[in-house]
Parts: C-alpha cells; sequence; structure tokens
C-alpha cells in the first residue's frame, strides 16, 4: 500500500484523511500491524483511485499506471492551489 500510496503523491495524512480513517492506522497497515476489514479496504483503494484488489496485485497494465499517474497529478494540483490559497489569504489578513 505504502507504494502505491506514494506513487499517487499522498502522504499518510491525506490518504488517512481520503479514506475517512487515522493517520496512525494507515501508517500501522503500511507495517503489518494492523490489517483493515473489507469496507475499509474499499475507502483506502477509492481514495487511492484504485480497485480494491489493487492493493494486493499492483498495476496490472499501462492504463493503471496512467491512472495512478493521473491521480498524483490531480494531487499536487490540489497541494498547490491549496497551499495559494492559504499563502493569499495569509497576506490578506495582514
Amino acid at each position: 500500500m505504502r507504494k502505491i500510496r506514494r506513487k499517487c503523491g499522498l502522504t499518510q495524512e491525506k490518504l488517512a484523511e481520503k479514506a475517512g480513517v487515522s493517520t496512525h492506522f494507515i501508517a500501522m497497515i503500511e507495517i503489518a500491524r494492523k490489517f483493515p476489514s473489507p469496507d475499509t479496504l474499499d475507502q483506502i483503494a477509492a481514495a487511492l483511485g484504485i480497485e480494491t484488489h489493487e492493493l494486493f496485485s499492483g498495476p496490472v497494465s499501462a492504463e493503471t499506471d496512467l491512472t495512478w499517474l493521473r491521480q498524483s497529478v490531480l494531487n499536487d494540483i490540489e497541494r498547490v492551489v491549496g497551499e495559494a490559497v492559504e499563502k493569499a489569504l495569509s497576506e490578506k489578513r495582514k
């Protein structure tokens, strides 16, 4: 899961937020100290923009890699725009 998360450009914190679980839980899953329920696996996969089975099988095609790349770019855009908005708002408050 860590490899997929990183490939999508997500931190543990961002993935946890998108999946509706704690950052600690994501960390524990990644080091195999906790095991999520099937519903939680579905939430994590959705947050990563993949099918649940891909958490276990990895990329199966170039199309999957393109989907991950697209998600990574979207995550980067979201992060950059969010940082720009925060900066603009903090400058406006001054």
